[in-house]
C-alpha cells in the first residue's frame, strides 16, 4: 500500500522561531523534504533573498494567478505601510509525481486550511510552534531594531493580530492535538523530525 504524500506545514505566532526550525529541517538530508515557496507583496527584508523565504512580487501577479484561477489562499494584511499580501499559487509545487518527496511549507493557521481543503487529495499535516509571548515580543523588537528600515507599527499590528488569528478555539477546530514547544530551536527541529519520521512509518 502507497504511504500519503505529505505536506508538513509549519505554523505559529509571529517570532516563535519558525523559520529558524523550517531551515534547519530543510537541512536534514535524511528527511528529503522540497520547499514550497509562497508569495507576497510586502517589501523584502535584509536577512531575505528571493525564492528562499518567499517570492516577492507586486499586486499586478497577485492579479494575474487570480485571474486565472490559481490562487491556493490570500491573506491580505492592511499595515501601516500599506496594503500587504501573502499567497499560495497551485504553480506545480504540490504536483507529487511517482517517487516525488514530501512538501515542507510554512504559513498561518488560516493558510494551512485553505491548503487542506484546496488539496483534499494531500495528507497536510499541521505543525505548530509555540512560545512564550514575552520571549516573542522580545525577539520581534531586536529583529526589527536590526533592519535598515524598522517597521515598529507593524511589527505591534502583528504581535496583536495573532492572538486572534491563533485563538484556542480556532486550534482546536482545525483538529490541532500536538504542538511543539520552541525552547531552543535545534532540539525543537529535531523532535519535529522524529514526529515526521514516526507518521511516514505507520
Amino acid at each position: 500500500m502507497n504511504r500519503p504524500n505529505y505536506v508538513f506545514f509549519i505554523m505559529g505566532k509571529s517570532s516563535t522561531g519558525k523559520d529558524t526550525i523550517f531551515q534547519q529541517l530543510c537541512e536534514q538530508k535524511d528527511l528529503g523534504l522540497k520547499v514550497i515557496i509562497s508569495y507576497t507583496t510586502r517589501p523584502i527584508r535584509g536577512n531575505e533573498a528571493e525564492g528562499n523565504e518567499y517570492h516577492f512580487t507586486d499586486e499586478a501577479c497577485f492579479q494575474a494567478f487570480q485571474a486565472a484561477g490559481s490562487v491556493v489562499e490570500n491573506r491580505v494584511y492592511h499595515t501601516y505601510h500599506g496594503l500587504w499580501r501573502y499567497f499560495t499559487v497551485d504553480d506545480g509545487q504540490f504536483d507529487f509525481p511517482p517517487d516525488s518527496p514530501d512538501r515542507l511549507m510554512i504559513g498561518t493557521l488560516e493558510s494551512f486550511l485553505c491548503v487542506k481543503k484546496y488539496f483534499p487529495e494531500l495528507s497536510v499535516v499541521p505543525l505548530l510552534i509555540e512560545l512564550d509571548d514575552g520571549v516573542r515580543l522580545e525577539r520581534a523588537l531586536k529583529r526589527e531594531m536590526s533592519q535598515e528600515t524598522p517597521r515598529y507599527e507593524e511589527m505591534c499590528r502583528r504581535f496583536l493580530a495573532d492572538t486572534d488569528d491563533f485563538a484556542e478555539d480556532l486550534i482546536e477546530d482545525a483538529g490541532i492535538d500536538k504542538r511543539f514547544y520552541n525552547h531552543e530551536s535545534t532540539t525543537t527541529a529535531q523532535n519535529i523530525a522524529t514526529y515526521i519520521r514516526e507518521l511516514r512509518g505507520k
